[in-house]
């Protein structure tokens, strides 16, 4: 492998000691770009990244509590091409990386006594959650929790880590790629997801135009920027395609689902309708991508083993559309039955069996909790490179 390991180990241990006791001291400072931000040396845009790319899903989730700078150093360590990024907005309007906006899974709210009362049920794009909100707490509340591990009972070892990180703000990751950027000297690439971008609009919380904001003072707001933005509702890609140059791409749920903002404005297309090829034709029109789930790709039978690939590929190929499926993991709960090793649903199954299967179909790149794993399968499918090397 090619990324620095031993030198990425010691920045590793000095930047986990950095984030778990000093991500305030990052919101001080001027928005400096890394090399390449503003389109100085080792600039390019996102057909020039490896391919197949690897996605650090929430970062590296599989060993670390999800979006915590703890998770995102990893990933970048673990050799990560591109690092993921989901937001939702506080009640002052700051965009902070949780993977939703209801945190009693993946913070110690539920631990604070003076939080108690913000305890309340919501409907959150027709679904109906219990917990606690983002929405419901200022930035400066929220600096009081403390991230977790969301799933422990798969990732008990990740609850090691339990504590050791805040909850981000998207500006103090920002700041943190570029600071990574120059200690690396490489651009560091972000993949940045609206959450639930019709729900918070409705609250007056909209999230494209503080993104956009953001971007630009960041330098990556352009149409080489370092960042893909991404979401399930094509709407805010089309909001975003408005307001920043950078690339975007279109998440697909499962076929049978229709995303949110066509569920409000009564557009009766499902999934289904956009990976056809006149769908795609349409993404195309003002995005550069899709993200679909990896069923969409190839579907599981009843007994979760993988069936005949669809032409999703190839008809997103031939639209100019790059594919960034989701989410590749190695635990044995989610892997494809074949692939599946022992009756352990924690046990790491044959990881790289089912890497090899989807990457042999030509998709661009993949979204996983283990971009160790995914940079080592990746590794044997990019041009001159070999496992045996």
């Amino acid at each position: 492998m090619t990324h620095g390991g031993a030198a990425r180990r010691t920045v590793l241990g000095a930047a986990v000691l950095a984030a778990g006791t000093g991500i305030t001291a990052m919101t001080a400072g001027t928005a400096t770009a890394a090399p390449g931000e503003h389109g100085e040396h080792g600039g390019g845009g996102y057909r020039d990244l490896p391919v197949p790319l690897v996605i650090g899903h929430r970062g590296a989730s599989g060993y670390r509590p999800e979006h915590t700078l703890g998770s995102y150093e990893l990933a970048l360590d673990l050799g990560a091409d591109v690092i993921e990024q989901d937001l939702v907005p506080t009640k002052d309007g700051h965009l902070v990386c949780r993977h939703e906006n209801e945190i009693g899974g993946t913070t110690d709210v539920a631990d604070h006594p003076e939080f108690a009362s913000r305890r309340t049920t919501k409907t959150v794009d027709g679904v109906s959650v219990t917990g606690w909100f983002t929405e419901d707490f200022t930035l400066a509340e929220l600096k009081t929790l403390r991230a977790k591990e969301r799933i422990p009972a798969v990732r008990q070892r990740n609850t090691l880590y339990d504590g050791r990180w805040a909850v981000p703000t998207f500006e103090e990751v920002l700041r943190w790629a570029n600071r990574e950027g120059r200690l690396r000297d490489k651009r560091i690439w972000l993949h940045v997801e609206t959450k639930h971008p019709t729900y918070f609009r409705s609250l007056g919380l909209g999230l494209e135009e503080p993104l956009a904001k953001l971007l630009r003072r960041y330098g990556r707001d352009g149409r080489d920027a370092a960042v893909f933005l991404q979401s399930f509702e094509p709407s805010s890609i089309q909001r975003l395609a408005r307001l920043v140059s950078a690339p975007r791409v279109v998440l697909l749920s499962a076929a049978n689902t229709r995303p949110w903002d066509f569920e409000v404005a009564k557009d009766p297309r499902t999934v289904a309708d956009l990976v056809k090829p006149e769908g795609l034709q349409w993404i195309a029109g003002f995005a550069q991508g899709i993200g679909p789930t990896l069923d969409l790709i190839v579907p599981r039978d009843a007994a979760g083993r993988l069936t005949t690939p669809t032409t999703l590929v190839r008809d997103a190929h031939a639209r100019g559309l790059v594919l960034h499926p989701y989410t590749a993991r190695n635990e044995n709960s989610f892997l494809p039955a074949e692939y599946r090793k022992g009756t352990d649903p924690a046990a790491y199954g044959d990881a790289f069996a089912a890497f090899q299967r989807y990457f042999e179909l030509g998709i661009d790149g993949i979204f996983t909790d283990n971009p160790d794993t995914g940079l080592l399968a990746a590794e044997a499918f990019r041009p001159g490179r070999g496992v045996n090397r």
